[in-house]
């Protein structure tokens, strides 16, 4: 495996740039490191960055330098820039960054957490620079920020760049010694300084000279170099004016002004973009002795190698982009559309959809999401929407994309009404144009859309006749000399359940059924294997909620077949996880270890968007079945949340998190969510789901004492289940079935029969005891070895501490530390750990052997 980022040697160097080095600075820099978070505020121009990365360029401190634009206030531009950085110095852990996505529910969080508790080198500082950092404003980014760095690491430390104080939680860092601040006033240049600083530039001054100097820009590094400019140039002298109150007019005739006209236009262009990568630098350049001139400027643009692009000081750029009004429309469309090839190969899509968007080249922004899954992220849909809005009147008259991509957006943002009236707009379109390619494209088009719209949306309007449209899809396709196809990603997502039926009324789901047979052959033939085993997969899961194991299997194999051979690996991932439970339910261990691993080969396959989530899910519920919950990934023991429950496509993570409550007797939590999900959405739009949920609901009730509610729920579960014969998720509760039977079977006033009671009671009791021989076997695994094993000895004693019962406040006397030093090493433990609580901790401490043996990390 690539060495991780955290582990990289990064070589820094600042190229033939005459800069002067200040011990001054860089002891308050290594003293300010000592904390976790380091705040440099100060106004344009103070040197800032450049004497964090000189102090850098000393300390060779393995880096992750994000230097921030306004665009970056979108939450998927920033996780792109942030991602990207990582990815320089290991690609890895960038990879992993980006299957999880912009870390905006807590869930994603503590997913992006794991990462660098896993990849941390102990024994070494790492920094995090988050430069610019007053141009940030969006909430969203700023609590990802406040978060990332507020969970403290021992060899971890955040630096802030701002020109402002940044609108995050100050004072509460400082408040518990997390946080220190260097200001206008640490930064400002010494008398000495400025000597020593035209020293290294032959520019040789009087004591008289450096004095006025200094008081005339009270020690501004800015207006210190911009006067340097002056004296060196010929015969202009030291101009004694308001150099800080008018730096562009200095910069014009100090700076601008010597510069050939071609490097002058070639400056203003690159001023356009945000990237200054060697290649965008090189394909712009008309000739190669303008990048010779450059280097002239050095002082005011530099290479970084963090960032693997070249710098411009940003009143330097600010002064440039006021003359951006010198260029042509069509001088600035080639600027921008470099750039965004550029960005396209760098995989940083969303600046590549901003500078299409500013060339006018609409086609490209749809090529670009279409590379995006068929149902979006809410987030990244609302930025195309916004686009689309933005677009010119006949957007919809010049690109037949436009229709399409409108109808895939409306529907990632749950607009389904807004769809559907669209997909008639696009239909009379396609009808009114003259028979040509276009006619035809359109069409197909929209017998696509129209039936990927009528699956996704039959579970509200139970209106199974989504086949039809993909069968004329298939027969636009097929039928005509002109072969249009449609752009993008041929996957399926899949909801929490295949069988997309919401009531018990089995006709609805024989009709799904048999509408999704017929539909499958011709999405597949149209859409180059989208969807192929999904079909199969239906009928497996309604066999193994019947308990017709053998028919389950039968349909399973046929599924996973016919995905694995159309690369179909979400419908491969659900058809493992359902031949598990069928395993699981027949008491083979073999086959359910063979599950296991082939959901693990599933990782591999970069392809796969999702797979590490989809991994955790289907693993998460095996393990919380059979109550091995140390197993679970710790994202999935988290509360529940809003926003994760909205999607029309969730519901798996919320069964899993309900599993692992009832696991952990956590009864009233999970009552609590129950009752929230009294409206229906995520897991419980679909009929499993809902019997799911009230199965889960009777048993925490069960157990908080409410006999007459248990039975209520499970009565209520019995009358979902029966017009389909849907035992098994009753079986599969195994002895917590028995005892609510039991309870059942004594009241007499419930409609639930007797017989079926019994059947019941009786059949989980035969599979709680092959869950029992199999559980038995997951017991003696051996304990995960990372990122446990990684708490140094002063976090292994105060979980010791914590184990016995003290208190903070005893623990903090006892080790003559702080409460709030003892706090946060507690926070720290539990980060490592992946616990939520106390008793979390002290259980998967407890189950990896370290509160009984000595830790050699310190």
């Amino acid at each position: 495996m690539q060495e991780s980022f955290f582990h990289s040697n990064v070589p820094i160097g600042l190229g033939n740039q005459p800069y002067l080095h200040r011990p001054r600075i860089d002891r308050l820099l290594e003293r300010a490191l000592k904390y976790p978070i380091v705040t440099v505020i100060a106004g344009a121009g103070y040197g800032k960055t450049q004497g964090v990365y000189a102090f850098l360029h000393k300390s060779k401190i393995p880096t992750i330098w994000l230097q921030f634009s306004e665009r970056d206030n979108l939450a998927s531009r920033f996780w792109e820039k942030f991602t990207q950085a990582v990815a320089l110095l290991d690609t890895a852990s960038a990879d992993r960054m980006r299957e999880i996505g912009f870390p905006e529910t807590e869930r994603q969080f503590d997913r992006y957490i794991l990462i660098p508790q896993e990849d941390i080198a102990w024994d070494r500082k790492c920094l995090f620079v988050y430069d610019d950092f007053h141009l940030i404003k969006d909430k969203t980014v700023l609590h990802f920020i406040e978060r990332s760095i507020s969970i403290p690491f021992a060899t971890i430390s955040s630096l802030i760049i701002s020109r402002t104080k940044p609108d995050i939680d100050i004072e509460g860092f400082a408040a518990k010694g997390l946080l220190t601040q260097i200001d206008e006033v640490h930064l400002r240049f010494t008398q000495r300084e400025i000597t020593d600083y035209y020293g290294i530039q032959n520019i040789h001054i009087s004591s008289q000279t450096a004095s006025e100097i200094y008081h005339e820009t009270e020690g501004w590094a800015f207006a210190i170099h911009l006067a340097g400019i002056s004296l060196k140039s010929g015969g202009i002298g030291y101009v004694r004016s308001s150099v800080k109150f008018n730096s562009f007019k200095f910069i014009e005739y100090a700076l601008f002004a010597f510069l050939s006209p071609e490097l002058q236009k070639y400056l203003i262009r690159l001023s356009l973009i945000d990237h200054w990568p060697l290649e965008i630098l090189y394909a712009l350049a008309s000739d190669p002795g303008i990048l010779e001139e450059m280097k002239h400027i050095h002082s005011f643009i530099r290479f970084d190698c963090y960032q693997n692009s070249y710098q411009i000081h940003q009143l330097f750029l600010e002064y440039l982009q006021g003359k951006q009004g010198t260029l042509s429309a069509l001088e600035k469309e080639e600027v921008y559309t470099i750039a965004a090839r550029w960005c396209l190969d760098h995989n940083l899509k969303m600046d590549a959809v901003t500078y299409y968007e500013r060339t006018g080249n609409y086609q490209a922004i749809f090529d670009i999401c279409f590379s995006f899954p068929q149902v979006m992220n809410f987030t990244v849909a609302a930025f195309f929407m916004e686009i689309l809005e933005r677009a010119p009147a006949d957007i919809y008259d010049r690109y037949m994309d436009a229709f399409i991509i409108r109808i895939k957006l409306l529907i990632s943002l749950n607009k389904f009404n807004e769809a559907a009236v669209f997909l008639k707009t696009m239909k009379r379109v396609g009808e009114s144009l003259p028979s040509s390619e276009l006619t035809i494209g359109v069409l197909y088009s929209y017998y696509v859309m129209r039936g990927f719209w009528g699956m996704i949306t039959c579970i509200y309007t139970k209106h199974y006749d989504f086949a039809w449209y993909f069968k004329q899809a298939y027969e636009s396709f097929y039928g005509s000399l002109i072969r249009y196809e449609l752009k993008g990603g041929h996957t399926v997502c899949l909801g929490s359940h295949s069988c997309m039926v919401s009531g018990p009324n089995k006709r609805h789901m024989e009709q799904y059924l048999a509408e999704i047979t017929q539909a499958v052959p011709y999405i597949s033939a149209v859409m180059q294997g989208c969807a192929y085993g999904m079909d199969d997969l239906a009928r497996a899961e309604l066999a193994y909620f019947k308990t017709d194991l053998s028919q389950a299997e039968h349909y399973a194999l046929e599924a996973l077949h016919k995905a694995r051979e159309k690369q179909q690996y979400q419908i491969e991932n659900r058809v493992l996880f359902y031949m598990l439970r069928i395993s699981l339910a027949q008491g083979n261990g073999k086959r359910t270890q063979e599950c296991l691993q082939q959901l693990q080969t599933q990782l591999l396959e970069k392809a796969f968007i999702n797979r590490q989530v989809l991994y955790d899910m289907v693993t998460g519920w095996f393990y919380t079945h059979i109550r091995q919950t140390q197993y679970l990934s710790s994202w999935l023991k988290n509360d529940f949340e809003e926003k994760d429950l909205k999607n029309f496509m969730c519901g798996l993570e919320t069964l899993v998190k309900l599993k692992y409550q009832v696991a952990e007797q956590r009864y009233a939590e999970a009552l609590a969510f129950l009752e929230s999900q009294k409206h229906e959405s995520g897991i419980g739009l679909y009929l499993f789901g809902k019997i799911a949920l009230k199965i889960l609901e009777a048993v925490c009730l069960y157990h908080c004492k409410d006999r007459n509610a248990s039975i209520q729920a499970l009565e209520e579960a019995y009358w979902l289940a029966e017009s389909n014969a849907l035992d098994m998720p009753f079986i599969e509760l195994g002895n917590e079935m028995r005892s609510l039977t039991n309870a059942a079977l004594r009241d007499k006033t419930r409609t639930i029969p007797k017989e079926w009671l019994k059947k019941i009671r009786g059949n989980a009791a035969t599979y709680a005891k092959k869950w029992f021989t199999l559980g038995k076997t997951y017991q003696t695994l051996p304990a995960p070895e990372a990122p446990y094993g990684a708490l140094s000895s002063r976090e292994q004693k105060i979980l010791i501490s914590l184990s016995q019962g003290l208190t903070r406040e005893e623990m903090a006397k006892a080790a003559g530390l702080s409460v709030n030093t003892v706090k946060s090493i507690i926070k720290s433990a539990y980060n490592k750990l992946g616990a939520l609580n106390r008793a979390d901790a002290i259980r998967i401490a407890t189950h990896l052997g370290m509160l009984n043996r000595p830790n050699r990390n310190t």
